[in-house]
């Protein structure tokens, strides 16, 4: 159980490496920023935001749409202010 904890941040972090640069980019920064800090409820909500299609996150990092999820929506600006920093 403890291994699969510790593998979490890490593959949750693979998940990062998107077929677009520039989510390549803001996943992997927050994610050598954040990952280790966040709550298991947190990294499954990031989780939940890596299922999404490359262009609907590039779209919702833009804010070109917003999620009706609101933890989604909450944790995309999350990214997007730690990115911004």
């Amino acid at each position: 159980m403890a291994e699969q904890q510790a593998l979490l941040p890490a593959a949750l972090r693979w998940r990062c490496r998107r077929g677009m640069l520039e989510l390549d980019l803001m996943l992997l920064a927050f994610a050598d920023k954040e990952v280790q800090h966040l709550t298991n409820h947190e990294l499954m909500v990031f989780d939940r935001l890596l299922d999404y299609p490359d262009q609907t996150l590039l779209e919702l990092f833009l804010g070109q749409i917003h999620s009706s999820d609101k933890e989604i929506a909450q944790f995309v600006k999350r990214i997007r202010q730690s990115t911004n920093a």
